[in-house]
């Protein structure tokens, strides 16, 4: 995706712990450096809100709703780890009342309109979510937040092992508050991921790199025609497929095909 120091506004280290929460890993906890950059994604949201959340009364459908979006399958050499594909799952949104009737604590909510990149949160209870915005990990209303946008649960979007809900619940609560310098997660999506599965993946500069690891991102157009993109790092995807959302243009970081 081109040079990554054309997109920072600010750089700095800081040594946190990089390790899965989930114990998993064989090292657990390892102290790492890590890259804060700017949530470039996340400003592309306020094209169409205020710069504080705001309620937007516009009426809204409590059914199923269909959007026109933009389909997705990426894979992790051959395993496949994230999967947005119609024919495989239901992408209908709700409006925030009927999907609040849905939710568990610990849930992946994906909020979603036309030309803006989706905005995740991780549900916590009642109405309340657990969301980095701006810059900030804060936590606010369901309601307050969507700005008339509709939603639906995400949890498995990413085909990763999920943590058990009381930790996804203290991954997230234990980082409200935090901003700017003090968090390394470039957009909501990431962060909300992290949570849920505790991959250090999800970091902006949490991946160890290595030449055989490879991401590769396949877009689908048309029945015809997919894109196929790859890429270094998760964050690195992440980070262009929700630029291909705001935008619909592609900034190829490498095209490995054109059409299957």
């Amino acid at each position: 995706m081109g040079n990554q120091l054309d997109r920072i506004t600010h750089l700095n280290y800081s040594e946190l712990p990089t390790g899965d929460p989930s114990g998993i890993e064989k090292d657990e906890l390892r102290v790492g450096v890590a890259y804060f950059f700017s949530d470039e994604e996340e400003e592309l949201d306020d094209r169409s809100q205020s710069d504080s959340f705001k309620d937007n009364n516009s009426p809204s459908k409590d059914g199923p709703v269909a959007l026109n979006e933009i389909e997705y399958s990426a894979f992790c050499c051959q395993e496949c780890i994230y999967s947005k594909l119609r024919e495989n799952e239901d992408l209908n949104v709700y409006s925030v009342k009927t999907l609040l009737t849905m939710c568990k604590p610990g849930d992946l909510l994906e909020l979603v309109a036309n030309a803006q990149p989706p905005h995740w949160a991780i549900f916590e209870g009642e109405d309340q979510v657990i969301h980095l915005y701006k810059g900030e990990i804060r936590k606010d209303s369901l309601f307050e937040i969507s700005c008339g946008r509709q939603g639906r649960i995400v949890n498995n979007r990413y085909r990763y092992r999920p943590l058990p809900a009381d930790l996804v619940m203290q991954n997230a609560s234990g980082h409200v508050g935090l901003s700017s310098g003090e968090i390394c997660w470039t957009n909501s999506e990431s962060f909300a991921a992290w949570c849920r599965f505790g991959k250090r993946e999800f970091k902006a500069g949490g991946e160890a790199h290595s030449v055989e690891q490879r991401y590769f991102l396949k877009v689908h157009l048309s029945e015809s025609t997919v894109h196929t993109l790859m890429f270094r790092s998760l964050e690195e995807m992440i980070r262009e497929r929700r630029h291909v959302d705001a935008s619909g243009i592609l900034k190829e970081l490498s095209l490995v095909t054109g059409k299957e």
